[in-house]
């Protein structure tokens, strides 16, 4: 008896693609995505706060050495023998490893493309191009200790090697296909190589474009969204209450049904994204935090306020330059005189907060 082949979209159906399996072994030391933001926080603020001009270049030349290592998930000595008037491409946001074997390009996400442009143009590092990249390598070892510390980030996780292995997992768990993330890495062979796909080079560079470009939608202006890491399940019945911690340091809860929780796949650990509809926001100016009912309050600025003849948008930006924007009627903005530059709180109910999985 002669078996019946499958159809064509069955077959593609049952291929597994690695980075939709994808999860890190027990013991495998990396930093999760709430933890590589606290040490870019870290990293940025420490590079900011100095006034003195030579300890002001020392800490740019580092913090732009950390960039590079963030965001192309290359080697510490691959970065240090980088020349950023040729290897650095402000322009096009890319990074050139001009290695003998394999060099290779890496593009940058948006935003970390515009610091390193604000650093490279930066008057105080001209007289050093050529040569930014080129420091101690002890040196900057000791940097990342000192920064992981003060993240309060255990310290066998602050160093470049941890960082590297961070970025492949972070873009694996992007979906980022394995063998892009192995070429964008410069790694010469992996683990499962016969599970990998052959992509073309034009094929790498617009599967690197899509996972970039979504990076930073997340971390930029997207409003009413927060992107961040389940903290807590409390699971009842029929409903269950999810507690998001967001990039930013907030806490964003959400109630769902038990069925929705398990369709999602939704468990600690998972990143995921929160939105809130601009109508279901209110704002409230108190100067200590408002009693209410509502699951969620956050502190932050009125950015603007934007009236009609019936209703009324105000965008409210808290603290981590995160956007809220609440839609209400221009009386109730008359009446509580609601002015750009105004402290005020945001509240909206669990029951409002719509979380979407990657």
């Amino acid at each position: 008896m002669q078996r019946r082949q499958p159809r064509p979209e069955q077959a593609q159906s049952r291929r597994l693609n690695p980075s939709a399996v994808f999860s890190v072994p027990g013991g495998v030391k990396y930093l999760d995505t709430l933890d590589l933001a606290r040490l870019t926080t870290s990293f940025a603020e420490w590079a900011d706060a100095p006034r003195r001009a030579d300890i002001r270049v020392s800490r740019l030349r580092l913090w732009l050495i950390y960039l590079l290592l963030r965001y192309t998930g290359a080697r510490l000595g691959e970065v240090l023998a980088l020349d950023d008037l040729t290897d650095l491409d402000s322009s096009a946001g890319l990074v050139r490893f001009p290695g003998r074997k394999s060099p290779r390009e890496v593009r940058l996400p948006d935003e970390a493309a515009a610091e390193m442009r604000r650093l490279l143009s930066d008057p105080t590092l001209q007289p050093l191009r050529g040569s930014l990249c080129r420091m101690d390598q002890g040196h900057i070892r000791r940097k990342f200790q000192e920064r992981a510390k003060a993240a309060k980030i255990p310290l066998e996780l602050g160093n470049p090697t941890v960082l590297r292995r961070s970025r492949a997992i972070e873009l694996l768990r992007g979906n980022m296909p394995l063998k892009v993330v192995q070429d964008m890495l410069g790694q010469s062979s992996a683990d499962l190589t016969a599970a990998f796909l052959d992509f073309s080079a034009e094929d790498k560079r617009r599967i690197t474009e899509h996972i970039l470009e979504r990076e930073s939608r997340r971390k930029t202006s997207a409003r009413n969204a927060f992107f961040g890491k389940v903290a807590r399940i409390a699971r009842g019945d029929i409903q269950a209450l999810v507690e998001l911690a967001t990039l930013g340091g907030h806490a964003v809860s959400s109630v769902i049904t038990v069925d929705s929780l398990e369709t999602l796949g939704i468990r600690e650990g998972l990143l995921l994204t929160a939105e809130i509809k601009a109508p279901n926001v209110l704002v409230e100016t108190s100067e200590p935090e408002p009693k209410s009912t509502a699951g969620n309050r956050l502190h932050g600025v009125i950015e603007s306020v934007t009236k009609g003849k019936v209703t009324a948008e105000v965008i409210v930006r808290l603290s981590d330059d995160t956007r809220v924007c609440s839609v209400t009627t221009a009386q109730s903005v008359d009446r509580l005189e609601l002015k750009p530059g105004m402290k005020a709180w945001v509240t909206f109910s669990a029951y409002a907060v719509i979380l979407k999985v990657d």
